[in-house]
């Protein structure tokens, strides 16, 4: 299914284009970032992300995407991704991952954060080292990227990560990373974990959001009877991280992070490259 994915390309000028879309997210998460608190319901988040969204002259990509009716998936605990904001209230210690997009000048950008409400001291040992092993095979995939290489050795990198972990992990596969230009969804599908086929050899100007959904227990997942909500089996709890990055020839750069990912890539030995 994966190797018959198409790889579409973007010039320069679309991946500053791009930029802009995912500053507007990047901005948008580190709000939501401070502004979380202990009572508070994921509707209320969403109110917070829509209203910034559109004083950026930006538009929420999923409010209305297939009917789907927040400008943000708000997943709490053992929901794994595409949570619906509404009245949940949130509490100390509840582990949250956001996923957010916006759409400007017709360009999307789509990023997704983990954290814990009421900071990391809230946070159990197990959540806290669920949510740091879920973002730094994040950054291990985005690192795997590289114009000649093949694609999927993203998912071989995010799959060795988790793996090297002192416990054992999930990793959820039904629900995979993807391309993003002028739609939030396009190809070619990136697999958050090692597969057979080698897919498709990276070019540069190619625009992938890389989003691994890792949990604390078995990885099997199931869909509530909203339509919407993905929830682990087994009740275990689960995070969310998701980045859009475009590949040139010089490198790397993280559209929907605010630092276009230079900590992290340069961490990781990997190429950053903004274009100017």
């Amino acid at each position: 299914m994966f190797g018959r994915s198409r790889l579409d390309t973007k010039t320069p000028e679309q991946i500053r284009l791009m930029r802009g879309a995912g500053l507007v997210v990047a901005e948008t998460l580190a709000l939501l970032r401070e502004r979380v608190r202990a009572g508070m319901t994921t509707g209320d988040l969403d109110a917070i992300a829509e209203e910034h969204i559109r004083a950026q002259g930006a538009v929420p990509s999923f409010l209305g995407y297939h009917g789907f009716t927040g400008s943000l998936c708000v997943s709490v605990n053992d929901e794994v991704v595409h949570g619906i904001p509404g009245s949940r209230r949130l509490a100390d210690g509840d582990l949250v991952s956001i996923d957010c997009g916006a759409i400007l000048q017709g360009w999307h950008g789509d990023a997704a954060i983990s954290l814990i409400v009421g900071g990391r001291e809230q946070g159990s040992e197990q959540d806290l080292a669920l949510m740091d092993v879920t973002e730094a095979s994040m950054w291990a995939g985005i690192a795997a990227l590289a114009v000649g290489r093949p694609l999927y050795d993203v998912g071989a990198a995010v799959q060795d990560r988790v793996e090297a972990a002192p416990v054992p992990y999930g990793i959820v596969e039904e629900y995979v990373g993807h391309g993003i230009g002028t739609e939030m969804h396009q190809d070619p599908q990136v697999p958050n974990y090692r597969v057979r086929d080698r897919g498709p050899i990276v070019r540069s100007g190619v625009t992938v959001a890389i989003e691994p959904m890792v949990t604390g227990g078995s990885a099997a997942t199931r869909v509530l009877a909203d339509d919407w909500t993905v929830v682990t089996v087994d009740g275990s709890r689960a995070s969310h991280w998701e980045n859009s990055v475009a590949v040139t020839d010089e490198g790397l750069w993280v559209l929907t992070a605010l630092d276009g990912g230079e900590q992290q890539l340069k961490a990781l030995g990997a190429p950053y490259a903004p274009l100017s």
